[in-house]
């Protein structure tokens, strides 16, 4: 399977408002052109993939390489619209490596977007400017899981949330508790927009729960068992994708 790549100017590149995308020959740079020469050893006339982030992908042979810049001839393209409903997960900071995992995989998964939540129980805090450090290192697990999983589509990182914020969400809140006793393959999803909560190590507080229900969210589990945190919003993500039919 091709490689892909990600460079943020590909539709500029293409000019897609005209129909002449096979045959054109677009190029990339920076970072992802030093990993592609260096660590991948790409080489010329091997076919890889190369998106935009937003959608827009194209494949072909690469050109030539040239002081540090890769040309791709594109044989194919494709621009994939934003699958619906929307599908997001609300991640619980977590001490280790345990969030990020979740949101590695969640990537994989097809989630649209994660948000890095400040639950009662975190032990992990980012206070301060660990905030800021804390949703770049996120940004960056989404973008290596998205080429790794060959996604068109870059999933948001918000800005870390309160409980609170949490709670206004627009769309389908669903918040992931192993003693709700309603399943989540129980719960209509009517709704463009689709938010799984999971909580930390210690599980969610009870008047965070409190604050969910009384902002319209819908508690639920997955099943007898109790999954980790870093394992949750995966497995409730391959769940919402089956019956969605997007599996």
């Amino acid at each position: 399977m091709a490689s892909l790549y990600l460079a943020g100017d590909l539709a500029r590149q293409l000019n897609l408002g005209t129909d002449a995308v096979a045959g054109s020959v677009v190029t990339f740079g920076g970072e992802e052109a030093r990993h592609a020469v260096s660590v991948a050893r790409v080489r010329i006339g091997e076919k890889i993939s190369l998106g935009d982030g937003a959608g827009l992908v194209v494949s072909g042979p690469v050109l030539s390489i040239d002081d540090g810049v890769v040309s791709v001839t594109v044989e194919s393209s494709s621009l994939d619209p934003a699958t619906l409903p929307e599908l997001w997960l609300v991640q619980a900071l977590a001490k280790g490596d345990r969030d990020e995992l979740a949101i590695q995989a969640a990537t994989e998964l097809g989630a649209a977007g994660v948000i890095p939540w400040a639950a009662e129980r975190s032990v992990s805090r980012w206070d301060g400017p660990k905030a800021d450090k804390g949703r770049e290192r996120w940004a960056s697990i989404v973008r290596e899981a998205t080429k790794q999983s060959i996604r068109s589509r870059i999933p948001v990182v918000e800005p870390m949330m309160s409980t609170a914020a949490v709670a206004k969400l627009a769309g389908v809140i669903l918040v992931l508790e192993p003693t709700a006793t309603v399943t989540l393959t129980a719960v209509p999803l009517d709704a463009d927009r689709i938010t799984l909560v999971v909580g930390p190590e210690g599980g969610i507080a009870p008047r965070e729960l409190e604050t969910f229900l009384s902002a319209g969210a819908t508690i639920v589990r997955l099943g007898p068992e109790v999954l980790r945190t870093s394992t949750a919003g995966p497995a409730a993500l391959a769940v919402l994708n089956a019956r969605l039919a997007r599996w």
